[in-house]
């Protein structure tokens, strides 16, 4: 997917889309190129539905050989409390090929329950699983996959 249909200039394209990475907002990219906000906004939109399009090809694509699990917390403040401190705090799972790409999914827990299916997804059997020693990773001794 490409962006189509665009009146602005190639050299006028190029500099919104260095904006963009730059995360620069739509009304200044608009003064300092001096076009109207409008068609910038209309360009920042099509960027991001490109990138989403390129996301959801790649959210399909099944890992395998060495790979490494883990999840973590985000969000929320400690404030006041000890301990794990996971509440109130977004949890995220992580799959990463070594040498290779990411994917990271918002779950609501880190539980067997919930990662197992994602695991599965997106890992190719007979793949080398290295997670560290969070029970929620017992299941993979006794699954298809190889588990250190």
């Amino acid at each position: 997917m490409k962006i189509t249909h665009c009146k602005l200039k190639k050299s006028t394209q190029k500099k919104l889309l260095e904006f963009f990475v730059a995360e620069v907002t739509a009304r200044t990219a608009a003064d300092l190129l001096e076009i109207q906000p409008n068609t910038v906004a209309l360009f920042y939109h099509k960027i991001r539905l490109v990138i989403e399009h390129h996301l959801a090809l790649e959210a399909d694509e099944v890992f395998e050989g060495k790979i490494e699990l883990d999840e973590s917390y985000f969000g929320g403040h400690r404030k006041g409390k000890r301990g794990r401190g996971a509440a109130g705090k977004v949890a995220v799972f992580g799959v990463l090929k070594r040498q290779g790409k990411v994917f990271t999914v918002v779950v609501n827990d880190t539980k067997t329950t919930t990662l197992m299916p994602v695991i599965a997804r997106k890992i190719k059997p007979d793949s080398w699983v290295y997670t560290d020693t969070y029970r929620s990773y017992d299941a993979l001794d006794v699954s298809e996959f190889h588990h250190e």
